[in-house]
């Protein structure tokens, strides 16, 4: 395992570590509409690195080890942060732009930061195949991608569980842009695959009225 996103665990471990123990921690730095709009920027990175409980940081930090190596392989050390770190963000500012009207909503978790670089690895290994506990059979990481997209967005408008539905989307998002950008050649080897993941992208941009609160 690369000592890159060996890093990127033990500070996510050791973040959420405190935020287990510390609430007044814990609250001063989750992702919160209200103080982010009253300048606490500070909120849309920190975010990301607590989780709600061990489980949560558990699942995020085994898929971000499942799928970091094979990003790291094809476009370095430093991409593969600014991949990561660009998704957290990304995660955050979309949270941000659907509930800017909901001044306590708030969330925690790498969640974002881990699809954006699912969807790099996806993007950048065209033969993957993505498997989890609740897909026993392993399916092909694009329709994967597509799939888990198109349930985020219904899960945002439905208001699906307690899941930060618009992080995860705009998490992928920008690992999908930010891979194109520092990778532009997938439009010329894998543009197949590029077309079909900005399906359920585009669609979401030409409906996102419809998901704002």
């Amino acid at each position: 395992m690369s000592p890159a996103v060996i890093g990127i665990i033990v500070v996510n471990v050791l973040v959420s570590l405190k935020g287990f123990s510390d609430r007044l921690f814990f609250e001063q730095y989750k992702f919160q509409i209200g103080p982010i709009l009253r300048g606490e920027k500070l909120r849309m990175f920190s975010s990301g690195f607590l989780h709600v409980d061990q489980m949560h940081l558990f699942f995020n930090m085994f898929t971000l080890y499942m799928f970091a190596d094979s990003v790291i392989a094809q476009v370095g050390v430093l991409k593969f942060l600014i991949i990561y770190l660009g998704s957290l963000l990304a995660g955050s500012t979309l949270a941000l732009s659907f509930h800017k009207k909901e001044s306590h909503y708030s969330a925690v978790g790498a969640s974002g930061a881990v699809m954006g670089v699912l969807y790099a690895a996806i993007l950048l290994n065209p033969g993957m195949r993505v498997g989890f506990i609740f897909i026993p059979i392993p399916i092909p990481g694009y329709i994967f991608g597509v799939g888990y997209l198109l349930y985020s967005m219904y899960g945002m408008k439905a208001q699906l569980g307690n899941i930060g539905h618009s992080a995860h989307i705009g998490g992928a998002i920008g690992g999908y842009v930010l891979t194109l950008a520092l990778f532009p050649l997938l439009f010329t080897t894998n543009l197949f695959l590029v077309g079909i993941l900005a399906v359920p992208i585009i669609l979401m941009f030409l409906f996102k009225d419809k998901f704002k609160r």
